[in-house]
C-alpha cells in the first residue's frame, strides 16, 4: 500500500508540474490519484471523488465498532487455533475456556488508555503458543494485529524476553505471572470524541501560475450537514456537489459549460480525523476548442414548389484499406513459411532425379550382364561345331577316294542336322 502511494506522488509530480508544492504537505493528505482531463468548451465536466471510507452513518452501536481479541496458536500434539477472550467497550470481557476465568484478562480500561495487554496469572505449560492481539474498528474499517510467543520453563535461569526476527518471544517460569504487551494509544481506540465533526470534504482551484498556497476554495462539506460554498460559482449553478455525499460516499464535481478560464487543477480533499484517513485526488483540466455546432440550415422553397435538379457530381468516398501486422514477426513468419516451402521442393527434386538416375544404372547393368551371356553361348556353339565337325570328320585311312566323298557328304548332312537341333533346343 506504501508502495502505491509512493507512485501516486510520482505520477502526480511528473504529469502535473502544478501539484509539486501540494504534494510535499503532509497536512492536506496524500495523493491517491492524479489525472489530466481535456474536454470541449461548453461541455460539462466532472471530476470523480469517491471514497466508502467516508461514508457516514450515525453509529447508535458504538460500543459494538470497536473490538479486541486474543487468539493462541497451538502447534501440538496438532495446529490448532482458539480464541482466548474477547471484548468491546460498554460490555464485559468474555473467556471463553472455563479453566482461563478467573486466571486470563484484559485491563478493563483498555478502550480509555489504549492498553490491551493480557494478563496471565498461574502460568501453566498448556499455556504454551503464539498469541495474537488483534484490534478491530468495523466503522473505520481497520484492523490491526500484533504477535507474542509464550514458551515455559521449570528454570528460572532460562527466562529471558528477545526477539526472533518476527515476534517477541516470552520464555517465563512455571506458575509465575506474565502480562503479553498490546498497547494502541491512538485516538481511534479511545474515547470522547465527536465523529460527526471530524469528517470533512471540500474542493481547490488552482488557476494557472498560481502558487498551491495561493489556491481557491470552491466549497466546504461536513458529516454533521453543514455545507460552505465560496464565490459565485456554486450560486449560479456553475458547480456542484450532491448533496447526499456523506451517504454516498461521492463527492465528485460538476462543472457545466465549460469555458477557457476553468482550466487548471482541481483537488479533493477528504479528511476522516476520527479514522484517521486523509486522502487528495488532484486534476488538471484543460479546456479545448468547442466542438463544431451541426448545420442549421433551413431548405429552399421555390414558387413552384419543384425542387431544382443537382447537377454537380458526388465524388464517392475513396477507401484505401490498409492491413497491418499484427505483431513484429509477422514478416518473418511468413518468410520462414516461403523459405521450408522451397526447400521442400528442393528435396522433392533431388529424391527424383536419384531415382531416375539409379533406374538408368539397374538398366544399363542388365544390357551389358545380357550381352556377356549371348557371348558365351556363341562361343561354346561354335567351339562345339568345330569339336563337332572335327569328329565327324574322322575317317579311316584306308577307305577309297570315291567312297570318302560320298560317306563325307553323308556326315556332312548329319553334322548340320545335329548342330541346327541344337542351335534351335
Amino acid at each position: 500500500m506504501h508502495l502505491d502511494m509512493t507512485l501516486l506522488r510520482i505520477l502526480a509530480v511528473l504529469f502535473l508540474p502544478g501539484a509539486w508544492g501540494q504534494s510535499g504537505s503532509n497536512k492536506l493528505g496524500v495523493v491517491v490519484e492524479a489525472k489530466n482531463i481535456t474536454l470541449p468548451a461548453g461541455s460539462q465536466a466532472v471530476l470523480p471523488c469517491h471514497s466508502p471510507r467516508m461514508v457516514w452513518t450515525r453509529d447508535r452501536l458504538k460500543d459494538r465498532q470497536r473490538v479486541v481479541h486474543w487468539d493462541l496458536a497451538r502447534n501440538s500434539p496438532e495446529y490448532s487455533v482458539e480464541r482466548v477472550l474477547d471484548m468491546s467497550p460498554g460490555a464485559r470481557q468474555r473467556v471463553y475456556n472455563g479453566f482461563n476465568k478467573g486466571r486470563i484478562s484484559v485491563p478493563e480500561s483498555a478502550f480509555n488508555d489504549g492498553n490491551f495487554s493480557l494478563v496471565i496469572n498461574n502460568v501453566a505449560t498448556t499455556d504454551k503458543g503464539v498469541y495474537t492481539c488483534n484490534l478491530h474498528h468495523h466503522y473505520c474499517q481497520i484492523h490491526q494485529s500484533i504477535q507474542i510467543q509464550l514458551n515455559v520453563t521449570k528454570s528460572v535461569r532460562k527466562e529471558k524476553r528477545f526477539w526472533d526476527g518476527e515476534k517477541t518471544v516470552f520464555v517465563v517460569l512455571l506458575g509465575s505471572s506474565v502480562v503479553l504487551p498490546c498497547v494502541n494509544r491512538r485516538p481511534l481506540w479511545r474515547e470522547g470524541l465527536q465523529e460527526d465533526q471530524q469528517q470533512v470534504a471540500h474542493w481547490d482551484f488552482q488557476p494557472p501560475g498560481v502558487r498551491p498556497d495561493r489556491a481557491d476554495r470552491l466549497v466546504d462539506l461536513y458529516a454533521s450537514g453543514e455545507r460552505r460554498d465560496y464565490g459565485p460559482l456554486f450560486g449560479q449553478n456553475k458547480m456542484s456537489v450532491e448533496e447526499d455525499a456523506f451517504t454516498l460516499g461521492d463527492f465528485s464535481l460538476s462543472i457545466s459549460d465549460l469555458k477557457p478560464v476553468d482550466k487548471g487543477l482541481y483537488s479533493c480533499h477528504l479528511h476522516h480525523h476520527y479514522c484517521g484517513l486523509h486522502e487528495r485526488r488532484i486534476f488538471r483540466l484543460t479546456v479545448g476548442p468547442p466542438l463544431p455546432s451541426a448545420p442549421t440550415e433551413a431548405p429552399r422553397i421555390f414558387p413552384n414548389d419543384e425542387p431544382v435538379e443537382r447537377t454537380e457530381e458526388v465524388e464517392s468516398p475513396r477507401v484505401v484499406n490498409v492491413i497491418l501486422p499484427e505483431h513484429r514477426g509477422y514478416f518473418v513468419q511468413h518468410l520462414g513459411y516461403f523459405l521450408a516451402t522451397l526447400l521442400l521442393l528442393a528435396l522433392i527434386v533431388v529424391a527424383v532425379i536419384a531415382l531416375t538416375r539409379r533406374r538408368k544404372k539397374r538398366v544399363l547393368d542388365y544390357d551389358i550382364h545380357r550381352y556377356d551371356r549371348r557371348n558365351m553361348i556363341s562361343d561354346g556353339e561354335i567351339s562345339l561345331h568345330c569339336t563337332e565337325l572335327k569328329a565327324c570328320n574322322q575317317e579311316p585311312p584306308n577307305s577309297d577316294y570315291k567312297n570318302n566323298l560320298l560317306k563325307e557328304r553323308d556326315m556332312t548332312k548329319d553334322c548340320n542336322m545335329e548342330f541346327d537341333g541344337k542351335l534351335w533346343k
